[in-house]
């Protein structure tokens, strides 16, 4: 991977990022604090050895390490304040969060008083940084379709307080899209936004089903849409944002290579491309710094980087008036360079 340090240019860039998981934000320090608020303090090396793994198993147990030292509402507040206050030193105004409200629920505790906890963090955050935030409430595959049920209902609860959507996480080899249909139908009924993670470990069919069966909006990853020319095609005409993560495709091996990535080919094609941090703390990794790897390892030149960072608000969910103002301001930096 490209080392180089996010240029100015970059990071002068209004920016979204839609493909952004809470708990993938934790760096190894708040690993430690978070330990020792539950009576078991690890030290910092144990804690950055969570994060060190070799493919997308190793990366979900990582994951799933990290969920387990979050418990209480202040522990939310914590997680949510310093991931506001790290997308503010990249230009991030606007933030469509992932939480995995299927992980919470699974372990036995309610999702609310948690969000409690995220939603002051979040009104800390908007008014220290200045940014946005909305909620984007992730089921897992793997727990099957009646804990997809019961975080949609979670969603139809909690949708005053920036809950905007629902989203399916997990390994897609364990569960594919079919079986969550009546799932998104019913979050669809109730006015929710549609997302879902497909072609990260599974093929295309991953993402046909995930645009035919559940009528998702965005596609999370979207790696293997290039196996079908025609995807690609559809993908493209139809203008259905994929959000990309780089960086968190070769960390988990889902991608061999750099080279072998196909986001400079999706651009190229005519997609809505935007590009996402997905886990930073966990892939070493920044929303900037994944567009200096789009210009350093795929050529994007500078106009281009703007039209990134304008889909990343032209995918986002927000309304078309706040949309047309932020892509606004990357049009003004255009004009300003």
């Amino acid at each position: 991977m490209p080392s180089s340090q996010p240029s100015d240019f970059i990071l002068s860039l209004p920016k979204a990022v839609l493909h952004l998981h809470l708990e993938g934000t934790i760096s190894p320090q708040t690993l430690v604090e978070l330990s020792r608020r539950r009576g078991a303090p690890m030290e910092l090396a144990e804690a950055e050895a969570m994060y060190q793994y070799e493919d997308f198993s190793g990366f979900m147990l990582a994951f799933k390490a990290a969920t387990e030292v979050l418990r209480t509402s202040e522990d939310y507040e914590l997680v949510t304040y310093e991931m506001m206050r790290a997308l503010r030193a990249q230009n991030v105004v606007h933030a469509e969060v992932y939480v995995s409200a299927g992980v919470v629920q699974w372990r036995g505790q309610e999702f609310e008083p948690l969000l409690e906890g995220m939603e002051a963090g979040r009104a800390r955050g908007q008014r220290d940084f200045g940014i946005s935030l909305y909620w984007i409430l992730d089921a897992v595959r793997h727990f099957g379709p009646e804990a997809g049920h019961k975080v949609v209902d979670t969603a139809v609860r909690l949708r005053d307080r920036n809950v905007v959507g629902i989203g399916i996480g997990g390994d897609e080899r364990r569960a594919g899209p079919e079986l969550f249909r009546e799932v998104y139908a019913a979050a669809a009924a109730e006015g929710l936004r549609l997302t879902a993670h497909a072609g990260e470990t599974a093929g295309p069919e991953s993402i046909w089903g995930s645009l035919n069966v559940l009528r998702a909006e965005r596609i999370g990853h979207g790696l293997n849409a290039w196996k079908d020319q025609e995807l690609v095609r559809h993908l493209a005409v139809k203008q259905v944002p994929v959000e990309v993560c780089i960086t968190s495709n070769l960390r988990t091996g889902c991608c061999e290579t750099l080279q072998h990535h196909p986001v400079r080919d999706y651009f190229d094609a005519g997609m809505l491309v935007t590009l996402n941090s997905d886990d930073p703390a966990m892939f070493g990794t920044t929303l900037a710094r994944e567009y200096q790897v789009a210009q350093d390892a795929f050529g994007f030149s500078e106009d281009e980087l703007r039209t990134l960072a304008a889909n990343s608000f032209r995918a986002s969910f927000l309304p078309e008036e706040r949309k047309s103002e932020f892509i606004s301001q990357v049009e003004a930096r255009a004009r300003s360079a």
